[in-house]
């Protein structure tokens, strides 16, 4: 089995909150085609990362779950260039981690 994982962006480049509807619409179409989906907005996780030695970048983020017994690859990854488009974002982060239930 597999936990996708999305980060997406809280804000936009311009300190702009994202509209709910853009985590609705991501939350409507995982529940359609997996079945459901944990979505964890309410405390953002805080990611911070080195853009050059002297500035570092600071995003708040919300994190998307999903978890499936097959990876199709091909769709997650049309599926994160959409996402990528629709929050403006440079590069996005859509990772697969395989599990067991215990």
């Amino acid at each position: 089995m597999y936990l996708v994982q999305i980060l997406l962006p809280l804000y936009t480049n311009k300190r702009q909150l994202f509209p709910d509807e853009s985590y609705v619409n991501v939350r409507e179409t995982l529940t359609e085609r997996f079945g459901g989906v944990t979505a964890y907005q309410r405390s953002p996780a805080l990611g911070h990362w080195k853009q050059t030695d002297l500035v570092i970048i600071r995003d708040d983020i919300v994190v998307f779950e999903v978890m499936l017994e097959d990876l199709d690859r091909a769709w997650w990854s049309g599926y994160r260039e959409q996402l990528r488009q629709t929050f403006e974002q440079d590069k996005l982060i859509v990772r697969a981690l395989p599990f067991e239930i215990l």
